[in-house]
């Protein structure tokens, strides 16, 4: 057994002196932090946050505009009969929201509301609205410019919408650049960040509460014998296509919501005598010019870094998942992404904020306190976790019930995104196909026995490079978008009115309107 974890350990050395020159150039360039009236903002969080604001700009504020509309689609009631696609509205968003929804939602929250103070929270909250108005672009794009195979499957995305769209407006070189790059980037954080991290963080949970460094599963056995377990797992899932992931999803998805969100309900009904405070310093800290680093400008600054992180909006991995509804009309899945943000980063990271907040545990405190003298927190999930005792003595164990949920969730959605941007490169044969899926699961067990740190901090450099190539395409495809939007709203309009499909789908075509049955 020792020596089987030396072997290990000599591995993860080996190909860490091998990557982290390149890791740390590559993360130097990518997250590089630019002055900003006397503090420093990551170039790229700038890059996302921007985005949302030409969005909603151009859009009219179409996430507050059109919510209702959402949420009626998601519900199915502008169902379309024969539409082309795999699964359901409610469906897509599930296995997109599973991607998104995961640690960061726990660990980098208490990161944020320690180094930003409490009104990172507020800033975090902007940040997931403006979100909204991209992930509406982009998930228009990916079923506008999908592909729909002989046997009903279907693959988008921004390889396909970046290629297909760019070559519509004339600019076909430079879209065939940006779709290779998204791909690419999106294809090696499959690998590293939505797969070996997922694993990697939840069996360390695991370890923690059965015994640590006497629980079984931190040796090597019960290491392996857990990543084999998630592997086939997620192997059972992956072979089933989309059908097989979005009936996934949608059960797992709200299950893991429900556990997570009920337990922070359960530290607030706990503590109701401390929420109007707690609300006070969020919005306070917001404003106030005395953070705990960097005044004002550092609560935005982690307020929307760990938005951004979070609900990946602009990056172009939900597209993926989107492109698989069943709809005639693009922007019905445009509409019913945008609510994804709404989930992701305004109900479950707020709930994790709002739950850090009211508990204010010692540990906590001390956390502010090592933060406002420039040390950054060691533990994340530690500090969400002590808030949560709080309330609940034996929460340790929800909580790594939690963060399997998540990593579970996470693995499904992005073994997805990568076989599809996989066979954007090698073709969609069964021999590519199943090459893909053996490679996944066995860096899944990877990830159970090893770190590899380095790649996987190379990973989050790739994800949001990923969002330089989306982004640059979404600009020039804006005006595609609003014409799809306008399509939509007189869609829903005329079957409020009383109009049949039949009858929309003959004028639309210019043919005369069947009479209603």
């Amino acid at each position: 057994m020792a020596e089987n974890e030396s072997w290990t350990e000599r591995v993860d050395e080996s190909i860490s002196n091998a990557v982290d020159p390149v890791a740390d150039w590559f993360g130097k360039i990518v997250f590089y932090e630019l002055p900003f009236f006397g503090t420093t903002f990551p170039w790229i969080v700038g890059w996302l946050v921007v985005a949302g604001l030409v969005f909603t700009a151009y859009f009219g504020f179409a996430q507050v505009r059109h919510i209702k509309l959402a949420f009626r689609l998601v519900r199915g009631r502008y169902d379309q009969k024969g539409a082309p696609g795999e699964v359901n509205h409610f469906q897509a968003l599930t296995s997109a929201v599973s991607g998104t929804v995961g640690l960061g939602n726990i660990a980098g929250v208490a990161i944020a509301v320690t180094v930003g103070g409490p009104g990172a929270t507020f800033w975090m909250i902007v940040c997931g609205l403006l979100g909204m108005a991209t992930k509406f672009v982009e998930c228009t794009l990916g079923v506008k410019y999908r592909e729909v195979h002989a046997d009903g499957t279907v693959s988008g995305g921004p390889m396909h919408y970046l290629r297909k769209g760019m070559a519509e407006r004339g600019f076909g070189t430079l879209g065939k650049v940006l779709a290779a790059g998204s791909a690419f980037s999106l294809l090696f954080f499959a690998f590293f960040g939505g797969n070996l991290f997922q694993v990697n963080q939840s069996l360390e949970q695991l370890q923690a509460v059965t015994g640590k460094e006497d629980s079984v599963f931190s040796t090597s056995g019960g290491a392996l014998a857990f990543g084999a377990v998630v592997a086939v797992l997620v192997a059972l899932v992956l072979i089933g296509g989309m059908r097989s992931i979005g009936a996934v999803t949608s059960r797992l998805v709200p299950a893991m919501a429900i556990v997570y969100v009920g337990a922070c309900l359960a530290v607030i009904a706990m503590n109701l005598g401390e929420v109007p405070a707690a609300v006070g310093a969020i919005i306070g800290g917001a404003f106030s010019p005395e953070g705990v680093a960097g005044g004002i400008l550092g609560a935005l600054i982690q307020g929307f870094r760990r938005a951004a992180f979070s609900n990946e909006a602009g990056i172009g991995s939900a597209p993926i998942a989107h492109s698989a509804v069943k709809t005639k009309r693009p922007a019905t899945e445009g509409l019913v992404a945008l609510l994804e943000p709404f989930v992701d980063t305004v109900i479950i990271c707020t709930m994790t904020a709002l739950t850090i907040v009211i508990a204010k545990t010692p540990s906590w405190e001390a956390a502010r306190e090592a933060a406002a003298d420039g040390s950054a927190p060691q533990s994340g999930v530690a500090l969400t976790s002590d808030a949560f005792e709080t309330a609940i003595s034996w929460f340790p164990y929800v909580l790594a019930v939690a963060v399997f949920l998540f990593a579970i969730s996470t693995l499904i959605t992005w073994g997805y995104y990568g076989l599809k941007t996989w066979t954007y490169f090698f073709g969609r044969s069964r021999a590519s196909e199943t090459t893909f899926n053996v490679l996944f699961c066995l860096v899944v067990v990877t990830g159970a026995v090893m770190s590899l740190g380095s790649l996987v901090e190379m990973a989050d450099s790739f994800l949001f490079l990923a969002a330089v190539f989306n982004i640059i395409g979404l600009y020039f495809l804006a005006p595609v978008v609003r014409r799809e939007l306008r399509r939509v709203l007189e869609y829903t309009r005329r079957r409020d009115a009383g109009e049949t499909e039949e009858q929309i789908e003959a004028t639309e075509a210019g043919g005369a309107a069947p009479l209603a049955k």
